[in-house]
């Protein structure tokens, strides 16, 4: 299970910050739909939203953590060509457990063009730091337009993270800033 646990550390940017991640980042288009989650269902290996079939590979490992879950937040992410599906449960401070699948792109836009979904909208730039773990910047786009918040994904919860020093307050375990949280409701 420790596979599909995600522990991440969350920051807002310091005020008037240089911005070295906007030059020697990597940059993706994220387009983020967060579903109505008790429609997620499984039967056998497959999982479905409503009527609809999202995939059917899991393995009996992932069917055992769906099934002893019942608090899940799902969504479908579409970054540069690509489209998955994941589903995170309730997070504890850091640490969270997540299930993610590649899923078909036109299956996935069929699915968000047919369901009023809330969204957000980024872009994500990728900076390796001084310790070699990436952190993941992202700048909203829409009604959430300034708003940038740096991530960085961890082995350990007690791992040590060389703290760049463009990076601001830390926004770890506030659910309010949580990237589902700002789809469904907007700035806290």
């Amino acid at each position: 299970m420790a596979s599909h646990l995600e522990i991440e550390r969350r920051f807002f940017l310091s005020e008037g910050a240089t911005k070295p991640w906007k030059m020697d980042a990597t940059a993706s288009k994220i387009r983020q739909y967060y579903l109505h989650s008790p429609d997620i269902s499984l039967e056998e290996f497959s999982l479905f939203y409503k009527s609809h079939k999202l995939l059917s590979n899991i393995t009996p490992e992932q069917k055992n953590i769906f099934e002893a879950a019942n608090d899940w937040t799902s969504r479908i992410r579409f970054r540069d060509e690509h489209a998955t599906l994941t589903l995170k449960g309730k997070r504890a401070h850091s640490s969270a457990v997540e299930l993610e699948w590649a899923i078909d792109v036109v299956v996935a836009e069929h699915l968000h063009e047919q369901m009023e979904c809330p969204a957000v909208i980024k872009t994500r730039y990728l900076w390796t730091g001084s310790d070699g773990l990436v952190w993941e910047i992202d700048v909203f786009e829409g009604e959430l337009l300034n708003l940038i918040i740096a991530e960085v994904e961890l082995p350990s919860e007690e791992f040590p993270v060389a703290i760049p020093s463009w990076i601001g307050e830390e926004i770890t375990g506030h659910h309010q800033w949580s990237n589902t949280s700002l789809a469904r409701n907007g700035w806290p």
